[in-house]
């Protein structure tokens, strides 16, 4: 049974490649989606698995095996942590004015104030409406002429105080802290605005980085005939959210010293490290394919536990 609950945000660096395989259509390796909503997504079992390799790297395997279970002989015991499946909470989307903005809908700020509640960090804002056709925007600065003008669509929009209040719990409780990421927080309490769900999920179906490659024939060295094909990417600046639990060590007591971690002991290892061993919050980490081409880099940040607004 798990006891512990935090909220895990991931915020890209760069291009994103979480593969769902071959497609037909034009992109011949497309990125994860929901199947209700369409929406990106990172499947939980991926994001776990990325995260274990990630720690096998800084933390003793022996500390890696007790809390994500065996490398191998997975029925002798299981792990105690899980990695849900990370939701797309905003989407950078190319704007008008300030390069570009980060979209919401309804629907991705309830979901997300939904997991927070349950995590115990219970956000101090409501979901706002906005109706076909208009926009709510967190600065009236985005805006041209009272427009709101994103990629070849413009909205009529307002300044919302809600919309400032959600952007500021965004900057305080998802964005990465550190002043290598003080621009990109301060454009977040900006640059945040919401969008009816149709226009939302027009932007995150067609506005991903869709790649060209071309497969090399390994002996000409020369592109390979017919070998063209394109590759989809959650753009950078993208941001999701994960919820993750964990329960008391499961590990026998042959293969470990002491008494078996607690919830909170497995929650306080994952997110700040153990003595010399580095916490995942703030780490970055590789997620998806295409490693060695620069692709799959998020943040980390786990938000705080245990707080109101």
């Amino acid at each position: 049974m798990f006891e512990q609950q935090r909220l895990l945000f991931l915020y890209a660096v760069s291009p994103v490649h979480l593969g769902a395989g071959a497609a037909i259509g034009v992109i011949d390796n497309p990125i994860q989606r929901e199947r209700h909503t369409d929406h990106p997504m990172a499947a939980g079992s991926g994001l776990k698995g990325a995260l274990r390799h990630h720690l096998e790297r800084v933390w003793d395997k022996s500390l890696v095996a007790r809390i994500f279970g065996p490398e191998s002989n997975a029925s002798d015991y299981a792990g105690c942590v899980s990695f849900g499946d990370a939701q797309l909470v905003a989407f950078p989307v190319r704007s008008l004015k300030r390069a570009f903005v980060w979209a919401v809908s309804p629907v991705s700020l309830a979901r997300l104030k939904r997991l927070a509640a349950l995590a115990g960090c219970t956000p101090d804002w409501e979901v706002p409406e906005v109706a076909n056709g208009q926009a709510l925007v967190a600065d009236a600065g985005v805006l041209d002429h009272g427009r709101l003008v994103l990629e070849a669509f413009d909205f009529a929009a307002t300044q919302s105080d809600q919309m400032e209040t959600i952007a500021r719990w965004l900057v305080d409780n998802a964005l990465p802290t550190g002043p290598e990421h003080d621009h990109f927080r301060a454009k977040m309490g900006k640059d945040l605005v919401l969008l009816p769900e149709d226009a939302f999920s027009y932007f995150v179906r067609n506005a991903t980085v869709v790649e060209a490659h071309v497969r090399i024939d390994n002996e000409t060295g020369t592109a390979d005939d017919g070998g063209l094909f394109y590759t989809e990417n959650l753009p950078p600046e993208s941001l999701l959210v994960s919820p993750v639990l964990t329960s008391l060590e499961r590990s026998p007591k042959k293969g470990r010293q002491g008494e078996p971690m607690s919830a909170a002991a497995v929650m306080q290892a994952l997110v700040s490290g153990d003595g010399n061993r580095p916490g995942l919050d703030g780490a970055l980490i590789q997620i998806g394919g295409d490693a060695t081409t620069g692709r799959g880099q998020v943040v980390l940040r786990f938000a705080p536990a245990n707080q109101e607004g």
